[in-house]
């Protein structure tokens, strides 16, 4: 689920199903005004937002902010990984986001209701009052994961007080180039595996680590990690996917082998997958249109790593 929309009387439930068709989600309220299409609140308001936290991209309450507030309290965690959370009030005046403004996009969502709403967007994070940038916010939309999240506080805050302030943007594995510096990740970088069956996802974890380490890149930097579709279902490749939340990419030999460049070729594993190399045809293919291969074919034991850049 990545949108819900609670509202909590029959004028807001109105409102909440316009949300709904312009935005996407599902549409929660009261058992007792809950309908076709309007999904019934499950327990409590705060037990049904502690399940919904974890779940969504997104909550808007049609409703009260103290009643939002009072919701979500005891599930709120840090900026970095809470969902975007934002009130309208039933009559579609006001569109306020209350929480994860920037990274979650809060701020961003609440414009668009409104100005689908013709209503006004109570925007209160401090750079957008100011008409100044929020390097959170650009992050997010430029596809970088932020790697020490504590420094954006003081970032901002030279922001606001019309100081310099140090962003470095980069996959690679440098020094801090300013004495205060928020690095941010782009996620342009493709990891291509290949690996024998069944091997460990700890050995998997090791290994490709060192690889990327190997090649002066961060972990934070990967888009997807890809192979050929037999190895879909691999326990190690499912686990280190998910623990650096990226997906697991999977195409065909016949894919694979179609692809046209030089790679290094093995007939071993031609022999075993129909196709004499997987990884580094893997990152490539997945890397898409003018990709580069950064680091060919290394092997470790029992698996082989290559990386493409996007």
């Amino acid at each position: 689920m990545n949108t819900a929309i609670a509202a909590f009387t029959e004028r807001g439930v109105e409102l909440a199903l316009r949300i709904a068709g312009f935005l996407g989600g599902d549409v929660f309220a009261p058992e007792r005004i809950s309908r076709d299409g309007v999904r019934a609140i499950d327990g409590s308001l705060t037990e049904w937002a502690g399940k919904i936290f974890r779940r969504a991209g997104t909550i808007v309450f049609v409703g009260a902010c103290g009643i939002a507030v009072r919701a979500i309290a005891p599930h709120v965690r840090d900026k970095m990984s809470d969902p975007a959370v934002i009130v309208a009030d039933e009559a579609g005046k006001f569109v306020i986001p209350i929480l994860s403004g920037h990274v979650g996009g809060a701020n961003e969502i609440a414009r668009k209701i409104a100005g689908f709403l013709h209503a006004v967007p109570v925007i209160t994070t401090a750079t957008d009052v100011n008409n100044l940038p929020a390097i959170d916010e650009w992050a997010v939309k430029n596809d970088c994961v932020i790697e020490n999240p504590n420094v954006i506080k003081n970032v901002s805050s030279r922001v606001l007080e019309g100081g310099d302030v140090g962003v470095a943007v980069t996959w690679e594995n440098i020094p801090a180039p300013f004495p205060v510096t928020l690095m941010l990740r782009p996620r342009v970088l493709v990891l291509g595996a290949g690996c024998n069956r069944g091997v460990d996802s700890a050995e998997f974890e090791h290994s490709a680590m060192d690889f990327l380490n190997g090649a002066g890149v961060s972990v934070l930097s990967l888009k997807a990690l890809a192979t050929i579709d037999i190895k879909k279902d691999e326990p190690a490749m499912k686990v280190f996917a998910e623990r650096h939340n990226i997906p697991l990419v999977t195409f065909s030999a016949v894919e694979l082998q179609a692809l046209k460049g030089e790679f290094s070729s093995s007939e071993t594993v031609r022999k075993f997958t129909g196709t004499d190399n997987v990884c580094e045809r893997a990152c490539v293919l997945c890397a898409g249109e003018r990709a580069v291969l950064m680091r060919s074919k290394c092997i470790y034991d029992g698996m082989t790593f290559a990386l493409a850049r996007m």
